[in-house]
């Protein structure tokens, strides 16, 4: 403790302006567990960039952390680029504070002698990807926490490509930042370097949108849309994509319509939960309408939300949606004549039905660490392939290489051409995706997150995996295990014959079991929340659509017997 308390005094200094140091100053003499979680470490980047709780403190999101971030992306930019013009673009979502700190970052840059496009208004994620190459820029900042709860900040650091930082430019950058104390900010800024943006890049971005997400389809004057932004940034985008795409019968949500950091109408802004989307989903009920949209607060997650064969509105998960629009997009390439250089993307805890779906196809399926920060280097790493498109199970999926993040933007638009597509042709989404189980293998998955937050929960996540990996599970469901994935050491090991085969990819931590019968059960903790997390995917063949509801439920059954044999 004595550590963490002369860490905290650090923060006493004249540098420091007064209301943080009268707040450290009570927390030193009233409360030291919180003393402690504030500054018993210093905010780590995950997959996704920086996350935390905002506050005072080295653990916390705060204009010191923030500034020190760019301090030291500033200098690694001007390390690379030397004396050459550096130009980068910041947004910022709606949660609380995004608005002064993205200020905040653009005077530190401005400081440091780097032009700043700076959006006047929140807007999506997407679009600030997009706005990196638009505009020419060598970096770019998202002020966002995604869908983690209200108290919750972030910065997520784009390169050039319009992607996230990925090795080696994510290490150097870290070490730039830690080599600095927070007395090396430098927060007097050149106002003349930072510049306003807003409609110009905003009709840029609309237009590639609607020109990549739109492929013709019918029936869109008898689809119904219910849309919801979940108090968050897509508002600013979606409703406006949809009309130019021709869709005109779309009902938004508007007690969620308003951006507002305290998402006062749910108790999480996250479209994976199903309570996020419920008055969304009550109200396509109460006007039939075929489809539900919401977006979680910075619109790269969609959760979709289609009539199921009894005619009830029934929330997809992220490996179904991704299914979905990957199928769409092949037959389109398809159509058109694939060329033998395509490929698709998806992530080691998603849906195996991927790579099932691709080889139909003679399409490579490439397969990725979590996080959409890879599936983006991909598209760097191999500039003469084609990428059609990707997604994860967590419901985050990219149309083209045109954004280099996951887009609920153009996603939702897609989504809207497929389900009305359908429909026009007598078929609907749901129909149409157990066409595919039919076709590709019947895969169905669940997810279990853990939530444990502090310095107590951080123990708790490393040492459950380190139970997980040392007592191995040699069996699931009566199915005995064959491989073991173990991503900390790069290792995939056959338990039944001794093989073992080099994983061509960074180290995670991260866990693999694989069985006889393909079902897959993975562990690893969150890369921005307080959570472990366990996949689970298995498989059944379905020889017609008139057997999906038997076997769906003998595959809900397999997954709620692996929960209880894992003791989840």
């Amino acid at each position: 403790m004595d550590s963490i308390t002369a860490n905290a005094k650090t923060w006493l200094t004249d540098f420091f302006d007064a209301d943080t140091k009268k707040e450290v100053q009570h927390l030193i003499e009233n409360d030291t567990e919180e003393l402690k979680e504030r500054f018993y470490k210093d905010l780590e980047f995950g997959t996704g960039g920086m996350r935390g709780v905002m506050g005072v403190g080295t653990n916390r999101i705060n204009k010191y952390t923030l500034g020190k971030n760019t301090q030291g992306l500033s200098n690694y930019l001007k390390k690379v680029h030397g004396n050459n013009e550096i130009k980068v673009v910041i947004a910022y979502d709606c949660r609380h504070n995004s608005d002064t700190l993205s200020k905040t970052v653009s005077e530190v840059f401005a400081a440091n002698g780097i032009q700043v496009y700076l959006f006047s208004e929140l807007r999506t994620t997407p679009e600030l990807s997009f706005a990196v190459r638009h505009l020419g820029c060598q970096a770019g900042i998202v002020l966002t926490a995604s869908h983690n709860p209200p108290e919750y900040n972030g910065y997520k650091v784009y390169w050039a490509d319009g992607g996230q930082i990925v090795p080696p430019q994510d290490g150097e950058i870290i070490a730039e930042i830690d080599s600095l104390s927070f007395e090396d900010i430098k927060f007097e800024a050149d106002a003349g370097l930072i510049q306003l943006i807003d409609k110009e890049v905003d009709e840029a971005f609309f237009e590639a949108s609607v020109s990549k997400g739109s492929f013709g389809a019918k029936g869109k004057d008898d689809f119904k849309i219910v849309f919801t932004s979940l108090h968050g940034t897509s508002i600013t985008a979606i409703p406006e994509v949809l009309k130019r795409a021709g869709y005109n019968n779309v009902t938004i949500i508007e007690e969620q319509a308003k951006p507002d950091g305290a998402f006062p109408t749910v108790e999480s802004p996250n479209p994976e939960e199903p309570a996020a989307l419920a008055m969304a989903i009550e109200k396509a009920e109460a006007i039939g309408a075929d489809m539900v949209v919401g977006t979680d607060p910075d619109s790269d997650r969609l959760g979709i939300a289609v009539k199921n064969l009894e005619g009830k509105i029934e929330l997809l998960n992220g490996n179904q949606t991704m299914i979905m629009m990957t199928k769409f997009l092949l037959d389109k390439f398809k159509d058109n004549g694939l060329q033998g250089n395509e490929f698709v993307a998806s992530t080691i805890v998603s849906t195996p039905m991927m790579q099932q779906m691709a080889k139909a196809y003679g399409v490579e399926c490439k397969t990725s660490l979590t996080g959409f920060k890879w599936i983006g280097k991909m598209i760097k790493d191999f500039p003469d392939s084609q990428f059609i498109g990707g997604g994860e199970e967590s419901f985050g999926y990219m149309v083209g290489d045109f954004v280099r993040d996951k887009d609920a933007v153009t996603s939702t638009l897609l989504a809207c051409e497929i389900a009305s597509d359908a429909k026009a042709s007598g078929s609907s989404f749901y129909e149409e995706l157990i066409n595919c189980y039919v076709s590709f293998g019947f895969y169905k998955e669940k997810l279990i997150s853990l939530t444990k937050k502090g310095i107590s929960g951080a123990e708790e996540i490393k040492q459950m995996l380190i139970d997980f990996k040392e007592n191995p599970v040699d069996s699931v469901q009566g199915s005995k295990v064959v491989w073991i994935e173990d991503y900390n050491t790069s290792t995939a090991k056959n338990v039944q014959t001794g093989e073992e085969k080099a994983i061509d990819l960074p180290k995670s931590n991260v866990l693999i079991y694989e069985t006889e019968d393909g079902t897959r059960i993975a562990a690893r903790p969150s890369g921005t929340e307080p959570k472990v997390k366990f996949y689970m995917s298995t498989n059944a063949t379905l020889q017609n659509a008139a057997d999906y509801k038997s076997v769906n439920s003998q595959l809900d059954a397999k997954l709620e017997g692996i929960v209880s044999e894992l003791n989840l």
